[in-house]
This record gives C-alpha cells, structure tokens and sequence, in this order.
C-alpha cells in the first residue's frame, strides 16, 4: 500500500501570533506613555477618595491643556523630593519592581498620589484659629479630608516657588506628603515637571468602579477671598 508522506507542519501561524503579541505590547506601551496609564494605590493616604488596593487609570494629557489647579489629585514622581533618586536595589530589583507596577499589580516607591494644596506663588499656612490650613490667608474648606481627621496637626507656613508644588494627602492622619519634609532639601515640595498625570477613573476593585471628578475651577485666592 502506498502511503503518502506526511507534511512537516506549518510555523507560520506561531510568528503571525507573536508579531501580534509585540505589536500588543508595543502600543500598550505607547498609550501608556503617552496618553493613559494604570496605577496601584499601596497605602490609605488619599482615604476616602482613593483606597489602598485601587488600581486607578491616570490621563497623562489633562495638565497639558491646563494647568494644576488647587484641588486637583496628581500622581507624580517623587524622587528628588519624596524619594531618593536611587533605590540602592539594584538594576534587577529595579527592573522587577517596574514590571510589576507596568501590570498594575504592585505599588511604587516612589510613585505618589497627593492633592495639590499649594500652587506656585501661594503662601501656605496651618493652621488659623479654627484650626484651617489657609492659602494666602484665606481658611480652606477641605470636604475632601478624611472623615475625623483635623486639617493638619503639625504647624507649617511655606511660600510655594515658581515650578513647584505643596501636596497634602486626604487622610491627613497617616499621609506622609510636603508636610513631612520641611526640613528636607527641597522643603517637601515637588517640582512641575514631575508630576505624571491626573486619576480619571478607579479600575479596580469592581465594586468601586467610578470615575475620579475633578474639583471645579476657582479663582485666585487673595486675602479678599477666591
């Protein structure tokens, strides 16, 4: 009986799926860095707004158009200010560390959220006799502070530079933000051009699926009022 050879099988398919596979990731990691990127919330420093274990999307263009307002919630990168600009682990370690925030499966050390209290030429004040944190000596309504929390139990008063920002966290009691590094180089606030984007929508869990609102627009805060 005649038996016809078999065909040795094709492996073209196995290319075409892993040029599929790059191009994937290549995009993915071209809209990551340019437009959006997710992001693990590791600690309960912007409580009641964002919780620890919240995967949040960030838009990397909203600061482009317009600038930081008082208010806003901004993920930035903290070294030089927050953070040493070197991990001391190693490239290795580095390079682990960066896959798993890439997968929005791990936080950052050095990769922060805060709101932005004081903007460039702001004086900021804690506290008046009510026990506000003032900006140019106008108290803050702060309904955004964590429900129990006083506006700051430590006494600061800082003139915010030009190209800089004060960050404060929600959840006062247990944020380590510009407050925390007034005797730092740098006195805690955290240049411009560090800051990486705005929180536009909680991810994850799916229970909390929400889009993040941005505070409305307010004039200049002068002793007048805004």
């Amino acid at each position: 009986m005649h038996q016809t050879k078999r065909q040795p099988r094709k492996k073209g398919w196995r290319f075409v799926v892993a040029a599929a596979l790059l191009l994937a990731v290549a995009i993915s990691g071209l809209v990551r860095s340019l437009w959006l990127d997710v992001y693990f919330i590791p600690s309960q420093s912007m409580e009641p707004l964002l919780e620890g274990g919240d995967r949040i999307l960030v838009s990397r263009t909203d600061f482009q158009s317009e600038p930081i307002r008082r208010g806003d919630v901004v993920v930035f990168d903290g070294r030089g200010s927050f953070a040493p600009l070197n991990s001391g682990k190693g490239p290795f370690a580095d390079a682990a560390a960066s896959a798993l925030q890439w997968l929005g499966v791990a936080g950052s050390d050095t990769t922060y959220v805060k709101r932005a209290i004081g903007v460039p030429g702001d004086t900021v004040v804690c506290c008046d006799a009510a026990g506000k944190v003032t900006v140019n000596g106008v108290p803050l309504d702060e309904p955004y502070v964590f429900p129990g929390d006083v506006p700051s139990t430590q006494k600061f008063s800082t003139l915010v530079p030009e190209g800089r920002l004060w960050l404060m966290g929600d959840h006062r009691s247990v944020s380590a933000d510009s407050r925390s590094l007034l005797g730092a180089p740098g006195g805690g606030l955290v240049p411009l051009d560090r800051v990486i984007g705005r929180p536009v929508q909680i991810l994850w869990p799916l229970d909390r699926f929400a889009p993040v609102a941005r505070p409305p627009a307010t004039g200049p805060i002068t002793q007048n009022g805004r």
